[in-house]
C-alpha cells in the first residue's frame, strides 16, 4: 500500500499530527460541525482519538490499527471517527481526559473515547493493541463489543454517558471559597518531603516527571521568612538534588542540550525521548532561579545548553519574528530514541581510540549498553557514588570539546521529526523563560529571542489587534493563524510579556499584557476564577475552571501571577483584586491539594508577600554594575522597571507606571530605587549600597 492509496479529510488540516493520519484508511474527520452533524444524522457513536505528534504510542497505534484495512473498514461503517491534536484543542482533550480518568482510573495518549452523538462519553481507554493479548482486549474486539452495546443496549450506553456528563459538570462547579493564608505553601513543602526520593531526587517512583512547578514552589518556600533555617536548608536540598540528578541523567540530552519528556525509571536514566517546548521552558526557569539562589555554574550551563537547543532546533525563522515550535518526536527511522543513543564504536569512530575511551567512560557508554543494547549518555554514576556535589564540578575543557565533536557527528543522523506548529500558550512560557534567563545571566541575545517571539505572536497570532474585541489565536502553521485561544493562551502570554517588559525595559510589552488581561476578563468570566473556554467556543460538553497543574500550569495560576504583577506595576488595585478572587475561589482546594497546585501557590505567595518594587533609571550610561547585583539575588516577590531615559521620556514612563513618578538619574548616574510594601528607601548609585539595602530587606 502506498502512502496515497487513501486520503481523508485531515489532508486539509495544518496540524502535523493530523496530517500524519491523512492517508489512513480510517475515514477521519477533524473535530467540527461536519462530523458532529453526521453522528446525529446517522445516529452513530463517535470514536474520538486524541494524541500529539511526538507521542510514541500514538504512532504505534496508528501503524497497528489505523493502517489496518479490516479495522478501518469496520470503524468507518459503525462509527464517526474523529481525530484531535491535543495541542491544538486542549479544550476537548481536558474534558475527555477527565472522563477517561474517571472511567478507568488512569489516562494518557493516545486517548480513545467513545461518545454518543450528544458528545457524552460511554467508554474510554488509551492505547489498544490490534488483537487480544496479555488478557487485554484488542482494538477490533473493543469495537465489536461497543457496536453490540450500541445496537442492543442503547439505554445502557446513554445512561453511562449521562452519568459521566453529570460527574464532569459537578467537577467543574465553583469550588468552596475560603480565606487566604500561607498555610498551603507550608503544607506543599511537607507533602514534597514525604514524596521526596532522597537517593535520586524527584518525587515518587517511576515514571518520574520533571516537576518544574513543584521545584519553583519549593524555592518560593525557601525564601519564606517564616520557616526555620533547618526547614529552609532541607527545602533547598530537595531542589538541588532533583535538579542535579535530572540534568545528569539520560532525561537531559547530554550531547545536544534540552530535556526529554520524562524518565521511565527512578534514576532519571531512560527517558521518554520526545522533547516538549513547555518542559524546556519551565525547566529553564527553574534552573535559572536555582542559579540566583546558589550561583552554581552547573545551573547556568544547563540553562545555556537548553536555550541554545531551543534556538537551534525549535525556532521558526520568519521575517515577522521567530516563534518557537511545539515538540520533537521520540522516534527516528521508526525506532524510539535511535537518534540519541551511542555505542563505543560510534564514539571512537568520531574521537579516535584514546579520546573515545575517555568519552565513553565519562558518559557511561559501554559495550553492553544501559538501554536495549545501546547507551544513553549520562553522568549518574558520579552522583550515586560521590553525592550530589559531584554534579557541580566544572566540566573539563577537553570534555566539552569532545561533546561538541560528538554533537557535530550526530547531526549526520536522521533526526526525529519536529512539530512546527506554533502555540501561543507555550510560546508565552518560553518568552518568560528566555527573558528571565537573559536578565539573570546578562544575555541580551536571549532577551532578543524572547522579543522576536513576542513580536511574532502579537503581530501574527492576534486577530483584530487594533480592535477592542481582538482574540489571541492558539495556533500558527503554514502561514495560517487559527483556532480561537483558550485561557492558557491568554494567561501564559500575558505572563511572558510582563517578564519580557521587566527584562527589556520596553513599555509596549506591559501595554500588551494589560490589553490581553482585559480581554481575558471579558472572554473567560469576570467573577471568581476564569473558565478554561470562552462563551465563544462551540461544541464543548462542559466548561470547567482549571486549577490543577498537569504537564503545564493551570491557566488560572498563570493568570494570578500576571494579575498581581500587573497590579503592582500599574498601581491599579483592581488587578490584584482579580487575583484575590481567583485564589479565594480555590482557597479550599489549595488547603486540601496544595501539592497539585504548585504554580498557583507561587501566585498565592506573590499576593500575600510584602510587595517589592525595584526601579532602575538609566540616563544613557550602562547600569551593568547595579544590574549585576540584582541578577544575583533571588527576588520572587519583586517587580522590576528598567527606565532608559534615552529611549522613553521620564514623562511617558510616569504615565505608564506610577513607580516612575518623581524618579530621575541622580547626578547623571544610573540610579536604583527600591521600595517594599509601598515604602521607598533612599536611591542608590553604588553597587555596595544596593547590596547592603537588599541584605536589610531579606
Amino acid at each position: 500500500m502506498t502512502d496515497h492509496e487513501h486520503t481523508n479529510r485531515l489532508i486539509d488540516e495544518t496540524s502535523p499530527y493530523l496530517l500524519q493520519h491523512a492517508h489512513n484508511p480510517v475515514d477521519w474527520y477533524p473535530w467540527g460541525d461536519e462530523a458532529l452533524e453526521k453522528a446525529r444524522r446517522e445516529d452513530k457513536p463517535i470514536f474520538l482519538s486524541i494524541g500529539y505528534s511526538a507521542c510514541h504510542w500514538c504512532h504505534v497505534m496508528e501503524r497497528e490499527s489505523f493502517e489496518d484495512e479490516a479495522i478501518a473498514e469496520y470503524l468507518n461503517e459503525h462509527f464517526v471517527p474523529i481525530k484531535v491534536d491535543r495541542e491544538e484543542r486542549p479544550d476537548i482533550d481536558r474534558v475527555y481526559m477527565n472522563a477517561t480518568q474517571l472511567m478507568t482510573g488512569q489516562g494518557g495518549w493516545p486517548m480513545s473515547v467513545f461518545l454518543t452523538p450528544d458528545l457524552e462519553p460511554f467508554y474510554a481507554g488509551t492505547y489498544f493493541p490490534p488483537e487480544d493479548k496479555y488478557g487485554r482486549p484488542g482494538f477490533g474486539t473493543v469495537l465489536e463489543r461497543l457496536v453490540g452495546i450500541w445496537d442492543d443496549e442503547r439505554d445502557r450506553a446513554e445512561s453511562i454517558g449521562e452519568r459521566m456528563r453529570k460527574r464532569l459538570e459537578q467537577a467543574s462547579e465553583k469550588s468552596e471559597s475560603s480565606d487566604l493564608n500561607r498555610e498551603p505553601l507550608r503544607k506543599a513543602i511537607e507533602v514534597a518531603e514525604k514524596q521526596f526520593d532522597r537517593s535520586h531526587g524527584g518525587f515518587g517512583g517511576a515514571p518520574k516527571f520533571p516537576s518544574a512547578m513543584t521545584l519553583r514552589t519549593l524555592m518560593h518556600g525557601w525564601a519564606d521568612g517564616g520557616l526555620d533555617q533547618e526547614t529552609r536548608n532541607h527545602t533547598l536540598g530537595m531542589v538541588e538534588t532533583t535538579l542535579a540528578f535530572m540534568a545528569s541523567g539520560g532525561m537531559y540530552d547530554q550531547i545536544g542540550g534540552g530535556f526529554h519528556r520524562y524518565s521511565t525509571d527512578q534514576r532519571w536514566l531512560v527517558p521518554h525521548f520526545e522533547k516538549m517546548l513547555y518542559d524546556n521552558a519551565l525547566l529553564t526557569s527553574a534552573y535559572t532561579d536555582a542559579w540566583r539562589i546558589t550561583g552554581r555554574d552547573f545551573y547556568e550551563r544547563v540553562v545555556d545548553e537548553t536555550i541554545e537547543y531551543v534556538r537551534r532546533e525549535m525556532t521558526l525563522d520568519h521575517d515577522a519574528g521567530a516563534p518557537f515550535f511545539s515538540t520533537q518526536d521520540a522516534d527516528s527511522e521508526g525506532e524510539e530514541g535511535k537518534f540519541f543513543v551511542w555505542t563505543p564504536d560510534e564514539v571512537t569512530d568520531v574521537l579516535g581510540n584514546e579520546r573515545g575511551a575517555e568519552a565513553c567512560e565519562w558518559w557511561d557508554i559501554t559495550e553492553g549498553g544501559n538501554w536495549e543494547g545501546t547507551s544513553i549518555p549520562n553522568r549518574l554514576n558520579p552522583l550515586e557514588q560521590d553525592g550530589v556535589e559531584a554534579a557541580f564540578d566544572a566540566r573539563p575543557d577537553h570534555i566539552e570539546e569532545m561533546r561538541e565533536e560528538l554533537f557535530e557527528a550526530r547531526t549526520d543522523r536522521v533526526a526525529p521529526a519536529t512539530d512546527t506548529k506554533v502555540l501561543a500558550s507555550w510560546n508565552g512560557l518560553m518568552i518568560a523563560a528566555m527573558a528571565h534567563a537573559g536578565d539573570t545571566f546578562g544575555r541580551d541575545d536571549w532577551i532578543d529571542a524572547a522579543r522576536r517571539a513576542a513580536t511574532f505572536v502579537t503581530d501574527v497570532m492576534i486577530d483584530g489587534e487594533r480592535d477592542e474585541d481582538f482574540e489571541v489565536m492558539r495556533t500558527y502553521k503554514d502561514g495560517r493563524a487559527r483556532i480561537t485561544g483558550y485561557l492558557d493562551d491568554y494567561a501564559y502570554l500575558a505572563n511572558g510579556l510582563i517578564e519580557l517588559f521587566e527584562a527589556s525595559g520596553e513599555p509596549q510589552w506591559l501595554r500588551w499584557a494589560e490589553r490581553i488581561l482585559e480581554r481575558t476578563d471579558e472572554l473567560f468570566g469576570a467573577e471568581g476564577a476564569y473558565f478554561y473556554t470562552g462563551e465563544h467556543h462551540d461544541n464543548v460538553l462542559v466548561r470547567d475552571k482549571d486549577q490543577i497543574d498537569n504537564a503545564t500550569p493551570a491557566g488560572n495560576s498563570q493568570a494570578v501571577k500576571a494579575l498581581v504583577k500587573l497590579g503592582r506595576l500599574t498601581g491599579e488595585a483592581r488587578w490584584e483584586e482579580r487575583a484575590d478572587a481567583i485564589l479565594s475561589e480555590f482557597g479550599d482546594a489549595l488547603q486540601k491539594r496544595p501539592h497539585a497546585m504548585g504554580e498557583m501557590l507561587q501566585g498565592l505567595d506573590l499576593l500575600l508577600s510584602e510587595s517589592q518594587e525595584i526601579v532602575s533609571v538609566d540616563p544613557g550610561d550602562a547600569c551593568a554594575e547595579l544590574d549585576d547585583v540584582l541578577r544575583r539575588r533571588y527576588l520572587p516577590h519583586a517587580v522590576r522597571v528598567r527606565a532608559d531615559l534615552d529611549e522613553v521620556s521620564a514623562e511617558d514612563w510616569a504615565e505608564l507606571t506610577p513607580l516612575m513618578e518623581g524618579r530621575d538619574a541622580r547626578d547623571g548616574r544610573c540610579t536604583v530605587y527600591v521600595c517594599q510594601n509601598r515604602a521607598c528607601h533612599r536611591p542608590v548609585t553604588e553597587p555596595d549600597e544596593l547590596e547592603e539595602m537588599l541584605d536589610d530587606l531579606a
